[in-house]
């Protein structure tokens, strides 16, 4: 995986890679709170990344999905790391997903709501992080209940019960967690989606670009850097994504 100026000019046209850093999502990013810097799997691929293409790097730190997204979508950020999206995908080359989540439901103890198959009802409103993958999916998938956008992903629970909605979407570790500091909730059994999650690089950067990022994830989930990667910042409820058929 040698590079060229064609490459470093479409990875890094200012000479720095600019990597786009959600903190909305737990699973791919957090602030070490020894430092205030972010840490976790998005951040140590991009800085492998870096090293690779000899460029210096510049984490470019947002709180929420859409954020992350806009940023490289506009090319104010030369690399991301987001839910695989069609919409996204307009604007953005997706790798092969490097992880997996589950996309999970919420909701109170006393709830009439028991199962997923009971969300998509009139007078139930879903609480999802505005822009995130979850709010683009369920926007799409549900017919009879209302979405209703909380600023971030990690603020979907707060918000759920400051507005006293029916139901909570998002990252099932985040909801967990959120059940556990504010008790009187529970988890709807299963997932109603598996979150990709892929590396992004805008789609004017050209084919050499995105063929590259595409075989430099493959490569990373078959040395097992982004397994020791979750291993390494104690992230669980994320599997690594099987590797593709035709992948390096």
């Amino acid at each position: 995986m040698k590079t060229d100026h064609e490459l470093l000019s479409a990875f890094a046209p200012s000479g720095t890679l600019r990597a786009s850093i959600n903190l909305g999502n737990p699973i791919l990013a957090n602030t070490d709170p020894a430092t205030g810097q972010p840490v976790g799997v998005s951040v140590d691929l991009a800085t492998e990344l870096a090293r690779r293409l000899d460029v210096k790097l510049e984490l470019v730190v947002f709180k929420s999905a859409g954020e992350s997204v806009n940023a490289v979508a506009a090319e104010q950020a030369d690399v991301g790391f987001f839910a695989i999206d069609p919409l996204r995908g307009e604007q953005i080359a997706f790798t092969a997903p490097y992880v997996v989540i589950e996309g999970a439901y919420l909701v109170r103890d006393d709830s009439p709501v028991t199962a997923m198959e009971q969300v998509d009802s009139q007078g139930v409103r879903v609480t999802v992080g505005k822009g995130s993958a979850y709010d683009l999916y369920l926007t799409r998938e549900l017919k009879h209940a209302e979405i209703f956008r909380a600023p971030t992903s990690p603020a979907v629970v707060d918000t759920f019960m400051k507005e006293n909605l029916e139901v909570a979407a998002g990252v099932k570790q985040q909801l967990q967690a959120d059940a556990a500091r504010l008790g009187g909730l529970r988890l709807l059994d299963g997932h109603f989606m598996l979150i990709r999650q892929a590396m992004g690089v805008p789609k004017s950067r050209g084919d050499k670009a995105s063929a590259y990022l595409s075989a430099y994830v493959e490569a990373m989930k078959k040395a097992g850097f982004v397994a020791d990667a979750l291993a390494r910042h104690k992230i669980q409820g994320a599997a690594v994504a099987p590797l593709e058929a035709t992948g390096a």
